[in-house]
């Protein structure tokens, strides 16, 4: 492959960038915080409101399933429709139903609540691989990536103490409340201040900024035809399969490690809110890193899918060993290292992943194919705390459990190295939709 020669964006495309990552980043912050809030609420929600530890079990997987599902329509309707629609409706649709929690009154209500969570939610992410991929130049959407895709480990390490902080104050019902407030007040600074690309009359270097590598003639709405297409590539499923283990892993840790700490290492309730949060640390860390590896890699002559999709093999081997690792020491100091380690390279991977997204398919199908890995990653990341207490129970140990995410995380590490290969053209597009029903294509297209 070539190497891209540099290209510097006008001051203008450099504005309206670092505009819309920190619109993402503090989108992305209200949007992992405001999952925090049931599990921060857990107790005082159980008596208010009499449910059992089933019926909350019930209400936390409620988010995650309908966000997984949720996935597949919204990544097509963030292409269809463009970012600055997609994503203000998703965020008044969640902060509107985090609003509601606020006002539950009881099971079936709150449940509804979280479903409707959940289903808001779903065009974060898939927004910002797209918000990239139409304001950034190849060699720059890697630690552009990184920026949007940190705000999960950040919003995750400070949800609890700030959670805890209102819900103290103001007490669960207005904690909700003012959650819901914060997002609605996010969705309307973002349709105020985002502009998609076709909204901004453009010069010809910012376009050719914005495009260069791109194959001729590209698309920039996507078919129905083309989302279904999707489907029949190697490069897609290697990206959902690759993407199960690591959000699996991930919410092995985010819905565990507090239990885990509690139970398996016998650390006080006050110490065990100070030590979860340092692994998520790192976390943030291993996000930003991971998409400045990407966009050196690019620069150095690798390929853009294989700049991604190599860090992402490694770093989940990387979760895996030292996944495996904590669950064997003594020390809880060396074990805390080595979650920390483990989020580091998660997050290297989830970076790489949606990075990936940005280059793995034509413009306007961007979105779908992200939202597809994504929910991918949800399966696993619905089905991590269920099959972990499960295995915790019959055990009576978290080692188990451990280890079988961390061989988890192999088998999708292996996905991201033997099945994700060629990017998918429109032209692929094309020809596989002229072609009957056929066994997936070898070779990317």
């Amino acid at each position: 492959m070539a190497i891209l020669q540099a290209m510097t964006a006008t001051p203008r495309v450099k504005s309206i960038q670092r505009a819309a990552l920190a619109m993402l980043v503090v989108a992305g912050v209200i949007n992992y915080i405001d999952r925090a809030t049931l599990a921060v609420a857990n107790p005082l929600i159980r008596d208010d409101l009499g449910l059992s530890i089933a019926d909350m079990g019930y209400l936390l997987s409620a988010f995650l399933w309908a966000y997984a599902f949720a996935q597949l329509p919204t990544g097509a309707m963030v292409d269809k429709l463009w970012p600055r629609v997609l994503l203000t409706f998703g965020l008044s649709l969640w902060s509107f139903a985090q609003f509601l929690g606020g006002l539950v009154q009881g099971f079936g209500q709150f449940f509804a609540a979280r479903l409707l969570l959940g289903v808001g939610e779903a065009p974060q992410f898939s927004t910002g691989a797209r918000v990239v991929r139409d304001w950034f130049h190849p060699r720059d959407r890697g630690l552009a990536t990184g920026v949007f895709n940190c705000a999960s480990s950040l919003g995750t390490a400070i949800a609890v103490p700030l959670l805890t902080f209102l819900m103290l104050s103001f007490g669960w019902r207005v904690m909700f409340m003012i959650m819901g407030a914060a997002g609605l007040a996010m969705a309307a600074i973002w349709y105020i201040f985002y502009r998609n690309p076709s909204d901004v009359d453009l010069t010809a270097d910012e376009i050719a900024y914005r495009t260069q590598g791109d194959p001729p003639g590209q698309r920039t709405v996507v078919t129905f035809r083309e989302w279904r297409q999707l489907f029949r590539f190697r490069t897609t499923w290697g990206m959902i399969l690759g993407y199960f283990g690591c959000i699996y892993l991930t919410w092995i840790y985010t819905a565990w490690l507090p239990g885990y700490l509690e139970l398996e290492r016998h650390m006080s309730v006050k110490f065990t809110g100070i030590a979860a949060a340092i692994p998520f640390a790192w976390g943030v860390v291993g996000g930003l890193f991971g998409g400045y590896l990407a966009d050196i890699l690019v620069r150095r002559g690798l390929s853009p899918v294989n700049s991604r999709r190599y860090p992402a093999t490694i770093a989940l081997c990387g979760t895996a060993v030292c996944t495996i690792a904590a669950a064997f020491v003594t020390s809880n100091a060396l074990a805390i290292a080595f979650i920390s380690a483990s989020l580091f390279f998660l997050y290297v991977t989830s970076t790489c992943a949606w990075a990936l997204s940005s280059v793995a398919a034509p413009t306007n199908c961007t979105a779908s194919i992200g939202a597809m890995q994504n929910f991918g990653g949800y399966l696993g990341g619905a089905l991590a705390p269920t099959v972990t207490g499960l295995i915790v129970q019959h055990s009576g140990s978290f080692i188990p459990a451990l280890v079988v995410g961390a061989a988890i995380g192999v088998a999708s590490a292996a996905s991201y190295f033997f099945i994700v290969d060629q990017p998918i053209t429109a032209a692929h597009l094309d020809v596989v939709a002229q072609q009957s029903p056929a066994p997936l294509p070898a070779r990317g297209g």
